[in-house]
């Protein structure tokens, strides 16, 4: 460990580095440390603040963390059928397959269940991906979706104004009704949220009354899927990247 030498320009905080691996967010990196879960050269680090030096070697749970060579971000339109997760215990197909050979390993930000498909990030920035989630920072997520039945006024002000699911009332939300099909009895919609809730548009749906049939996720933020395959990956550049950051308060290189 080199906190004898914090003036040099070479030496940051332990769970900015954590931060950097992809591993999880610099909060997230904190409570780690916190938990006595971290060590710098084999000695277990309990404190906040401690810097580090590129020689050092960071561990979490006795895993060494590497950073990565590149950060990289990329936007795939995921299938349906699809687990959102870089591997599965039970064999099922996820969204592996469709990542290409890179220099960093990415994550995905957020989910995006089984039968949903649509716009997914996947990253090797630990601290954006957090922040892209996080309610705080009230990233725009916009899905068209089509449901059960024909949602009266009611029910839409109720999605609007929020209802109450799993873990408490949702935020307010744009919802609009694109078209009714009184023949078949479903009703297309799109609704734009500003939390990551897990199944969150699922939910909302089910209690008003309408479930869901089907959903795709359209847009993040600035990013969106128009013109992509089911399946289609392509990597961010960095004016995309830059944007993503300066949406939830990170510095731009």
């Amino acid at each position: 460990m080199a906190a004898e030498n914090e003036n040099s320009s070479d030496l940051e905080r332990i769970h900015v580095r954590i931060a950097h691996s992809g591993l999880c967010s610099r909060r997230k990196a904190e409570e780690l440390i916190l938990q006595g879960r971290v060590s710098v050269n084999g000695e277990q680090i309990k404190t906040v603040g401690v810097k580090v030096s590129p020689e050092d070697e960071v561990a979490v749970d006795g895993e060494v963390i590497r950073p990565p060579t590149r950060l990289l971000t990329v936007l795939m339109n995921k299938p349906k059928g699809i687990i959102t997760t870089m591997r599965d215990p039970q064999g099922r197909p996820t969204i592996t397959k469709f990542l290409p050979e890179m220099a960093a390993v990415v994550k995905p930000v957020g989910r995006l269940d089984k039968e949903s498909e649509g716009l997914l990030l996947c990253t090797s920035d630990g601290e954006l991906a957090h922040r892209l989630t996080h309610p705080r920072y009230g990233v725009e997520k916009e899905y068209m979706t089509v449901v059960t039945g024909i949602p009266d006024d009611k029910a839409i002000n109720r999605l609007r104004k929020g209802v109450f699911i799993e873990g408490g009332k949702t935020a307010p939300a744009d919802v609009t009704v694109i078209h009714a099909e009184a023949k078949a009895g479903t009703t297309s919609l799109r609704i734009i949220i500003h939390e990551g809730r897990k199944r969150q548009v699922r939910l909302m749906c089910e209690a008003v009354g309408h479930p869901v049939i089907t959903l795709r996720r359209v847009r993040i933020g600035p990013l969106k899927i128009k013109g992509m395959h089911p399946g289609e990956v392509r990597l961010l550049g960095k004016k995309e990247v830059d944007e993503l950051k300066k949406l939830v308060g990170l510095p731009v290189d």
